[in-house]
């Protein structure tokens, strides 16, 4: 129990500065539209295939990882997501980002909570919460090249709302069971990168819900 409590501190520690980093290199990158243009120009999928590709050494080769290696990765993820970040910024006027970040911090901290302190199992959420995130993915794609419905996209961002909402809890809950096999330190990165991913793709789809666009 005394490691939990040890472990969780660690956690908040490195999900703050990650999202710290994400959200600050976003925001410079925004301020110097040239740069922005320049570093966004090589294409949406080289980022997301680096993306992919971090995030799954982080998860498949974690207990073998150097736990130096994985904070090097989880920062440089956090590099990256922040230059896709900018567009964000570019798009959506900062005084709408706020809010959306303060109800993204407020519910992400309510449902955290609730995931430490509940003494239900959630650990039978993870196939559901996986199988309804693959078929908003597909869905999504679906939508994008075919269907191409605005009324479709809000639903599934809404969906994606209540997938992110369920992992928060569940993730939470999943850090307890990481220690005994990771130890601390890699423990405290990987729950951290998991929690990290829950407020992101939480933040972004409630942008694709509430975000307000610059004139």
């Amino acid at each position: 129990m005394e490691q939990q409590n040890e472990l969780y501190p660690k956690v908040f520690t490195w999900l703050f500065v990650g999202l710290l980093i994400t959200f600050t290199s976003g925001y410079i990158l925004s301020t110097n539209l040239i740069l922005a243009a320049q570093v966004l120009s090589i294409g949406f999928i080289p980022i997301v295939i680096i993306e992919l590709v971090i995030a799954l050494v982080l998860g498949l080769r974690i207990q073998k990882m150097n736990p130096l290696t994985a904070k090097i990765l989880y920062i440089v993820y956090s590099i990256i997501t922040g230059i896709t970040f900018s567009s964000i910024f570019i798009t959506y006027e900062l005084s709408s980002l706020m809010s959306i970040f303060l109800i993204t911090a407020l519910t992400f901290a309510a449902l955290a909570f609730y995931g430490y302190t509940t003494k239900k199992d959630l650990s039978r959420w993870g196939v559901i919460l996986l199988i309804c995130l693959l078929v908003t993915i597909i869905a999504s794609i679906l939508n994008y090249f075919i269907f191409k419905s605005s009324t479709t996209d809000i639903a599934l961002s809404g969906f994606g709302v209540l997938i992110f909402c369920g992992y928060i809890a569940y993730d939470m809950q999943k850090v307890k069971s990481m220690l005994p096999a990771l130890g601390e330190e890699k423990a405290s990165i990987i729950g951290a990168f998991e929690l990290y991913l829950d407020f992101i793709n939480l933040f972004i789809r409630l942008i694709e819900l509430f975000g307000k666009e610059k004139d």
